[in-house]
């Protein structure tokens, strides 16, 4: 639970596609190491931001979303509820997600502070998905889209075909040695064998062409 003196504002910011199936009931419990840091008793009473402004926690049960707007005070603690979170939110995603969280440092004064101090403002990107190819999809976009930006104030989006198929080429190789990883310990197949359960699959991140 936090305190009124809690040393950051965290902010978490993203979107997520859930699975049709799930219910708020579903989400209300992945979604139970947030809204109890909040101090909340529920995800209805926890969904509001410490900002009226910001939305907080929404879910859209008819585009079976969730969205998140929301601040609470809190400290480096919070990283452990972000990492039981984000577990949680695995087991119930549709697709991959980043979800962007900001720790504002709430007792540094850059203006009343004494000279050359130094904030403790801190950012994280987070990523959840239904199985690793999901979430490295959703990497790879970013990366892309961040290198584009980037170099397109000195190349024509034209010249980086190139550019993004080495990144492709790297996401690949990653997968792929996230799948032999993965093939390792298997039960052999054939008589008596058991087909190993690969979580994840063997479906590759798509690739901008």
């Amino acid at each position: 639970m936090t305190s009124y003196n809690a040393p950051f504002e965290i902010h978490v910011h993203g979107q997520v596609l859930l699975r049709p199936d799930v219910d708020f009931a579903q989400l209300q419990d992945a979604l139970k190491p947030m809204w109890k840091y909040a101090g909340a008793r529920s995800l209805s009473d926890g969904a509001a931001s410490t900002y009226e402004e910001e939305p907080g926690i929404k879910f859209d049960a008819d585009d079976h979303l969730l969205q998140m707007c929301w601040t609470v005070p809190g400290d480096e603690d919070f990283r452990q509820t972000l990492d039981e979170v984000c577990m949680n939110l695995n087991e119930i995603a549709s697709a991959g997600a980043a979800i962007e969280v900001t720790f504002y440092d709430a007792d540094f004064d850059e203006e009343d502070g004494p000279a050359g101090g130094q904030s403790r403002d801190d950012f994280v990107m987070l990523f959840v998905g239904p199985n690793p190819a999901a979430i490295m999809q959703v990497q790879r976009d970013l990366l892309v889209q961040d290198v584009i930006n980037m170099m397109e104030r000195h190349f024509d989006g034209a010249e980086l075909g190139g550019v993004v198929a080495e990144i492709d080429k790297l996401f690949t190789s990653r997968f792929d040695e996230l799948v032999s990883s993965l093939e390792i310990g298997k039960p052999p197949r054939g008589p008596g064998g058991g087909h190993g359960g690969g979580h994840g699959g063997g479906r590759k991140p798509r690739h901008l062409h």
